[in-house]
């Protein structure tokens, strides 16, 4: 099948019938490439809190729990943003189909880095080299699959991208599951050593088809001059010495890291919404719907605030609360980050094959952004039932229905948030905008640090009531204002056919 006949309605032919649940072409290819890769990132993520808050004899790096959630909010946040990086070369340096390539190899370094370096020297090198490959990998990966939709229908896309979260997902399965027992029975080392393996394994299964995949993906659609790029690397230099001489002042700390991450990521997604909406390169249509994915982008940001405490607040509570013993057994504690994804898998292929069908497949985007705003705010409601009891005495299996309603909750954002900025996104910007829409996750993960340090010092009946209560407000305004926002999003652009 050739990439023009994915652009265009075909007659209902067989192969037309089956391009109903048929995938496009190479689209397998980058689902197992992402799913290696995300096996790696969670399988560290799984890992790394704990790696932080444990003391030295337990093989661990023996931080306060405020400096520990910091670095790993600020770890996240980075890592998103760096996401822009990436795109901004994929639009004007690399292609997005070499750059997939050389994260790939710049994450497998960081993950090497983490298993054989010790202490906090393989730390850092660990986690800058992961954050780095992940920016230039992960946007562009995306991007290449919207490339593949080009075309399809907007209830075929949101199923398509539901198909390529289940890769993800997966890969967020097995990775903690395998790491977590590693790190429990052997050290914390063996346990990054299986990361780098899965990553290495995303680039062998990348690269074997990465030359057949669409020409559009060897294309750098707006190409720098020499002038800008000095102009470019000039401005990365004052940063970098910039950032370096406010840690050598040590007015940035580990304490405080998430803090300046968080405010650097607001200022980059400010600049960046700014220059689109104020492009001459794009029309009327195209600038209006960019404005009316602002509050669509600020919602998710949110969204996975509360998510992603999952690496943050929850290895805390489960460190100080849960009893983990089940018949003289002990529960991995990196285990508990999977049982949420693992609800999620399941019903993704559910939901998925039902979002062309009449009902909840059938709401816009924007309206079905609420659902996942109220289901993860009835999670963190529950767990005010953990202030009833004192001591490590919560079930596990109570943590885990919690954790299980919370990671059905996204089925309802991530997804949709990648179908919604493929299709909307102006051509000369299409890779930034995904950009700019992964780094919700960056967002999210410095203000699930700053939730997670909220947690160590106030009660937490305030803390539950405040997360919980400002899910399910969130989720009303997003619903109110959902008809303006599709009104906005739809501006310009006609619905294909079913594909």
């Amino acid at each position: 099948m050739s990439n023009n006949s994915l652009a265009a309605p075909v007659p209902m032919s067989d192969s037309g019938r089956r391009r109903r649940t048929a995938q496009p072409k190479h689209f397998w290819n980058l689902a197992f490439t992402e799913l290696w890769e995300r096996f790696s990132y969670y399988g560290l993520q799984a890992v790394l809190t704990y790696y932080l808050i444990y003391t030295v004899t337990e093989g661990g790096l023996g931080l306060s729990e405020t400096v520990a959630v910091s670095v790993v909010g600020a770890y996240g946040g980075t890592l998103y943003l760096s996401q822009l990086l990436g795109a901004w070369l994929a639009d004007r340096l690399i292609s997005a189909r070499r750059l997939v390539f050389s994260g790939a190899v710049v994450i497998t370094a960081g993950h090497l880095s983490l298993a054989l370096l010790p202490g906090v020297p393989g730390l850092a090198l660990g986690l800058v080299l992961i954050a780095l490959g992940t920016g230039l990998l992960k946007t562009n990966i995306t991007s290449i699959v919207g490339m593949l939709f080009s075309g399809w229908s907007r209830t075929a896309r949101d199923a398509g991208f539901s198909y390529f979260y289940l890769s993800i997902n997966l890969g967020a399965i097995f990775g903690p599951l395998s790491t977590g027992w590693l790190q429990s029975n052997v050290g914390f080392h063996w346990a990054f050593g299986l990361a780098a393996l899965g990553m290495t394994a995303a680039l062998i299964q990348y690269s074997v088809r990465m030359r057949a995949l669409p020409s559009e993906s060897d294309f750098v659609p707006n190409p720098v001059s020499r002038p800008g790029l000095v102009k470019a690397g000039l401005g990365a230099l004052v940063f970098a010495i910039v950032v370096a001489a406010l840690v050598a002042a040590g007015i940035i700390t580990a304490a405080n890291l998430n803090y300046a991450v968080g405010i650097l990521i607001g200022a980059a997604a400010l600049i960046y919404f700014t220059t689109i909406l104020r492009s001459k390169h794009i029309d009327e249509s195209a600038r209006t719907r960019v404005a009316g994915y602002v509050p669509m982008w600020l919602g998710e940001a949110l969204y996975y605030g509360f998510y992603l405490q999952l690496f943050t607040t929850v290895p805390l509570i489960i460190t100080d609360r849960v009893d983990l013993s089940i018949g003289g057994w002990s529960i991995p504690e990196a285990w508990f980050s999977v049982v949420g994804t693992i609800a999620l898998v399941l019903i993704i292929p559910v939901l998925a094959t039902r979002w062309k069908q009449r009902g909840i497949g059938r709401l816009r985007p924007s309206a079905k952004f609420p659902l996942g705003f109220w289901t993860i705010g009835v999670a963190y409601l529950l767990m005010l039932l953990t202030t009833l009891s004192t001591g490590k005495d919560i079930s596990p299996f109570f943590i885990a229905v919690c954790l299980i309603i919370a990671g059905i909750s996204e089925v309802f954002v991530g997804p949709i948030g990648f179908s919604v900025v493929t299709r909307i996104a102006p051509e000369r910007f299409k890779t930034q905008l995904v950009a700019l829409k992964i780094l919700t996750l960056g967002a999210g993960s410095t203000i699930s640090g700053l939730l997670a340090t909220m947690y160590t010092v106030v009660p937490a009946v305030a803390f539950f009531l405040v997360v919980g209560g400002t899910a399910v407000v969130a989720g009303l305004l997003l619903w109110w204002g959902s008809a303006r926002i599709e009104a906005a999003l739809d501006t310009g652009l006609a619905e294909p056919r079913q594909s």
